[in-house]
């Protein structure tokens, strides 16, 4: 019997140069679980096959089965190219706040096509300037970070961009009991603890992915 999912999963690594079941899990925007189920039942789910199509360009007919072209989408091949991501004038706060939101483009910085099409939908990336220290050691003051703004759902101890009214931080955070926690890795600063009944307040920008330091 054919082993339909250990197949796609090796045509999606050839395509996007993913690694593993982890990275798989995080383009396909879905939990590791969920990837272990279609493991046990070597299965793929169509959903799947419709999300790679429409985040990456992939043809659902070559990742099911083989046939046809791999890549559906003009432009989507990823041999070698490079895509330009956009570098945004609205500030990330690491500490004690920053009231600069614009989305105004600054600039744009190329990535490897293939590279960012493994952590996720490369029309989704942005990438910001850090200011502040309460991330660090991790994150440092004048850093950038790449942000993917498709990747909203809250997995707990990652590091996300979050807009809390007019202010944009960026924090680990964690879900608890009708409370969602924004925890810096600077033991210096305090938890934030943000209430259900405050939650209109708290917009999730996207996932940090990558982080970017000019040495001084």
């Amino acid at each position: 019997m054919e082993n339909q999912f250990q197949t796609f999963f090796e045509r999606v690594s050839s395509a996007l140069g993913i690694r593993n079941l982890s990275e798989l899990a995080t383009i396909l925007r879905v939990n590791r679980s969920s990837i272990t189920q279609a493991r046990k039942n070597n299965s793929v789910p169509a959903n799947w096959l419709l999300s790679l199509f429409r985040s990456h360009g992939l043809n659902p007919d070559w990742l099911e089965g083989g046939h046809g072209p791999k890549w559906l989408k003009p432009g989507d091949s990823v041999r070698g190219d490079f895509f330009p991501v956009p570098k945004v004038q609205a500030r990330l706060c690491a500490g004690a706040g920053s009231f600069e939101v614009g989305n105004q483009i600054e600039d744009h910085y190329s990535f490897k096509t293939a590279w960012l099409q493994s952590k996720g939908p490369k029309d989704r990336m942005v990438l910001m300037d850090v200011f502040g220290n309460s991330m660090a050691p991790e994150i440092k003051d004048g850093d950038t970070v790449l942000i993917d703004q498709s990747q909203t759902d809250v997995f707990a101890g990652s590091i996300y961009a979050v807009g809390v009214e007019d202010t944009i931080m960026v924090k680990r955070i964690e879900k608890h009991p009708r409370k969602l926690v924004l925890l810096s890795d600077n033991k210096e600063y305090a938890p934030i603890f943000l209430s259900d009944e405050e939650m209109d307040r708290v917009r999730i920008i996207g996932k940090v992915l990558w982080i970017c330091r000019e040495l001084r």
